[in-house]
């Protein structure tokens, strides 16, 4: 990054901090009257207004790239650049140093309209995917909680958040702007996308430091940062600042281009840089030798550069932004966005999906099977205390909650919400996996209701209800809980329990600490039933080599009763706790061969996919709950779902709309669909330009006269390229869809040895053939030599295309797809017909004798042969081919 624009960074990095610093040291009173704002929120008037006065709620970098700015990026390729050189060294030789009369535009206008192809595709395939993935991401929101005056709250798009808003705050959202803290209750955030600490922080409405100008902004503990996310508890804020003028957006130009390449993007340039030194070393060579030979140094700048056009695969950028773009449409249509074009390539790769158990192997639809006491037998007022708790709660109010509500009133609950008020909250987190409400009744005597995890729950309970007396929970008592809890458990139901206690002090600063010496009540078990589609889907992604793993914070006994009704066989399983006790080194063994991975944590869930990627699988990670973002990003590709919590979404490559393995069993076969086209391309690229090069090295070496001219070549390669612009509509072989499609960088260089000779030697026979048989061996039947090569050069350049696409018998066993075979064939068709026409005599080439297309079906297809046969050799020792 330049200097300069380094400056401007910290200057406006500094500008909003102080701006933060200000409102830190404010009284909330002053903030309010300063921002024009109150408790109660801004009128939709007013905040129409200020939407128009500072724009909508997005970092600079979120806004698309206006089109002449996307036109001028296509030319920064490369292989765009060496033809705008050789086009201007054209123009220097045949038009600005020649007379008028003598000038000739034709080699600069076909390198033009080559870059022009080029150029025009790949901005126009850019330009419009563009458009489709903002018409994408307008399919998934990402929301707010906003009060508004006369509306309430409102869940709204956070981009039309604006300064002076009232936001509220729960578990699981992420913070939408720069905001000063009015109430909260348990309020922790992550602020790793901004500081890199994994430990969250904890957030108050008043302040325990006063802040000074040399206070870390970050360090704040009554402001939030655009970016953050809620850990666990809840909070109600004032905007201070949005979009651009948050500290997030002020730094997000530093963070442009920080993402690392993927191995795919990291071997495209690989392959571009070496066809270019290739191009750089093969053309001086042909230049000298043609100059030594012919004494026409003239001729032979111009033959050079026609062969280092020949060498120039100014296609590729455009077949890999087509095809890229082309499979994020596709997959849209089946339900799944791309955010990250180049993670399509990483879906075709993955060989290991890890995955969480709701929602993909389960309907994601809990109802309330069991409400039982202690004992085990069915008890109303264990679910009416459970309804109290899930009804006074405004944290994170998951499936269970929902499942609870619902069956309250069917049982007629719904009159329990009048009699009790709620007198305080204890939010739900990730670390005590529970949930308090302190509630109080018309006479004022308060209570208070905890549900969570068992094991939690009972570490808590000092006493319990059992046999309608409220005993000291004994040992014996707690082994009956969890014989009965494990039998429910092995019946593939999930189990919370419900504890009480009564007697609570009249306060309002209720906390942790006060979840103890409680009673246990009883129990809810939960049915998840598994999906009738997981089944197949997994079955499916196992024929297309990708290996299933769970990976779920929910006990060994409910995950194993689910894996074992979808058909995902557990070899293995792990527990939480046993990953503790092993290193990295260790875990990595380990998690290769384990299928179920059980009670595990956020951190050990981003460090099982490390131990998986230290062993060379590419991984992907599908999940959508604020447990599961550490995961997210760890993934080679981060699968998430449109209803996922918003810290889920934001950190995911690839976002489903409907939480389903079948349609990502479809994103993972459009993705080796997208690989396999480009490696086409590249292959194809790679051998013929390296089996050219011999071909005109032998030619010019014993020729006494250009083995084309330097017109000539152009337009082959002019045609060469038209007839691969089908290659992005091709299809593959189900054999190659079947197995995950990982960039080899060592393959490229070895199919360009074996194949790319090929081409030389039916090159180096038409040269005989032209030269023996026809007799095209002095300069003055130069012509009908040039005319033989061109048409034998053009069509078996063509046809290696359908002979490199499948490891097959082409034609015979598999087929091109119908753009590919009209375009491939529309050229040769043009190509044969050139030296009849007048175009072709206007560009030196002659008709050719009835006799030689005889040779030509003889050499064609003794080059389809060895082909073949060099494709078998290759396959078996290798064992691999595209």
């Amino acid at each position: 990054m330049k200097k300069k624009n380094k400056d401007i960074i910290i200057k406006d990095m500094r500008k909003v901090t102080n701006h933060i610093l200000n409102f830190s040291k404010m009284e909330l009173h002053e903030i309010y009257q300063i921002l024009k704002t109150s408790e109660g929120g801004l009128t939709e008037e007013i905040a129409k207004k200020r939407l128009e006065e500072y724009g909508p709620n997005q970092v600079a970098q979120e806004k698309p790239t206006p089109w002449y700015i996307q036109l001028l990026q296509t030319f920064k390729n490369p292989f765009i650049l060496v033809l705008v050189i050789l086009a201007i060294v054209s123009w220097v030789t045949d038009v600005a140093t020649v007379p008028v009369e003598e000038q000739n535009w034709i080699a600069i206008i076909i390198i033009g309209t080559m870059v022009s192809i080029s150029v025009i595709l790949q901005f126009m395939q850019e330009y419009k995917s563009g458009i489709a993935a903002q018409q994408l991401k307008n399919l998934v929101t990402t929301t707010s909680a906003i009060l508004r005056q006369g509306k309430g709250i409102e869940e709204i798009d956070m981009s039309q958040i604006v300064p002076g808003d009232i936001l509220h705050l729960a578990a699981g959202d992420m913070i939408p702007a720069d905001v000063r803290i009015i109430s909260c209750k348990d309020l922790f955030i992550g602020q790793s996308a901004l500081t890199g600490e994994s430990e969250p922080v904890e957030k108050l409405a008043n302040p325990k430091h006063l802040a000074t100008d040399h206070t870390s902004i970050t360090d704040l503990d009554h402001i939030c940062l655009l970016g953050t996310t809620v850990i666990s508890g809840s909070g109600v804020a004032v905007v201070l600042a949005t979009g651009d003028d948050t500290y997030f957006g002020s730094m997000a130009t530093s963070l442009v281009g920080q993402k690392a390449q993927t191995s795919f993007e990291k071997g495209v340039n690989s392959v571009s840089w070496l066809l270019i030194r290739f191009m750089l070393v093969m053309v001086p060579i042909v230049f000298l030798i043609n100059g030594l030979t012919k004494r026409d140094w003239l001729e032979a700048l111009l033959f050079a550069i026609s062969i280092a056009v020949g060498l120039t695969p100014e296609m590729l950028p455009m077949i890999v932004s087509t095809n890229l773009a082309k499979g994020a449409m596709k997959m849209a249509k089946k339900k799944t966005v791309v955010k990250s074009l180049n993670s399509i390539q990483n879906l075709g790769a993955m060989n290991i999906l890890c995955t969480d158990k709701t929602g993909t192997l389960t309907l994601d639809k809990i109802v309330v099977e069991k409400y039982l006491n202690v004992q085990g037998e069915e008890d109303s007022r264990v679910l009416r205390h459970a309804y109290l708790n899930s009804y006074h709660q405004t944290g994170l109010r998951n499936l269970m909650d929902r499942a609870i509500l619902e069956r309250g009133k069917d049982k007629e609950f719904v009159a329990l919400e009048k009699e009790y008020t709620k007198a305080d909250e204890i939010p739900f987190d990730f670390s005590r996996r529970r949930m308090s409400v302190v509630i109080q009744d018309r006479n004022g005597k308060r209570q208070l209701i905890t549900k969570g995890a068992v094991e939690e729950m009972v570490s808590i309970c000092r006493f319990v209800e059992y046999k309608e007396e409220v005993l000291e929970l004994t040992p014996q008592i707690k082994k009956e809980v969890f014989e009965k809890v494990t039998s429910l458990n092995k019946e593939g139901m999930r189990v919370i329990a419900v504890a009480q206690k009564n007697d609570i002090p009249d306060e309002n600063n209720f906390g942790v600490r006060d979840e103890s010496d409680m009673v246990l009540m009883g129990y809810i078990a939960f049915l998840d039933p598994p999906k009738d589609s997981a089944s197949y889907a997994i079955q499916a992604l196992q024929d297309h080599g990708v290996t299933v793993k769970v990976l779920t914070g929910d006990n060994e006994f409910v995950t194993q009763k689910i894996c074992k009704e979808v058909g995902l066989e557990v070899e293995h399983l792990l527990l939480g706790s046993d990953i503790e006790g092993l290193n990295d080194e260790e875990l990595a063994v380990v998690a290769e061969e384990t299928t179920v991975f059980a009670k595990v944590s956020p951190l050990q869930k981003a460090r099982i996919i490390q131990a998986l990627q230290s062993k060379d699988h590419t991984v992907g990670f599908l999940g959508d709950g604020i447990n599961d973002a550490p995961a997210l990003r760890e993934a080679d590709v981060g699968i998430s779902v449109d209803t996922a919590v918003d810290i889920a979404k934001e950190s995911s490559d690839i976002i489903l709309l409907e939480k389903d393995l079948i349609v990502l069993e479809e994103g993972v076969i459009e993705g080796r669909m997208t690989f396999g086209n480009i490696i086409k391309y590249i292959k194809m690229t790679a051998s013929s330009n390296f089996g050219n090069v011999f071909s005109v090295l032998v030619a010019s070496a014993f020729l006494p006269f250009l083995p084309m001219l330097p017109l000539q070549l152009l337009i082959q390669n002019l045609f060469y390229d038209i007839s691969q612009i089908g290659i992005p509509w091709d299809s593959m072989d189900e054999e190659y869809l079947r197995q995950p499609q990982k960039w080899n960088a060592d393959d490229i260089g070895r199919f360009m040895i074996y194949i790319g000779p090929i081409s030389s030697i039916f090159d180096i026979i038409t040269f005989l053939v032209m030269w023996y048989v026809f007799k095209a061996n002095g300069p003055e039947t130069q012509s009908l030599f040039h005319s033989g090569w061109f048409i034998v050069g053009l069509l078996s350049q063509t046809l290696i295309v359908h002979m490199i696409r499948t490891k097959k018998i082409p034609f015979i066993q598999s087929r091109a797809a119908t753009p590919l075979l009209l375009l491939t064939g529309l050229i040769m068709v043009v190509g044969i017909a050139i030296p009849f026409t007048t175009f072709g005599s206007s560009i030196g080439l002659q008709s050719l004798p009835p006799l030689y297309f005889l040779w030509l079906i003889g050499i064609l297809l003794a080059y389809s042969l060895l082909t073949q046969f060099i494709k078998k050799i290759y396959i078996k020792k290798f064992n691999t081919w595209l």
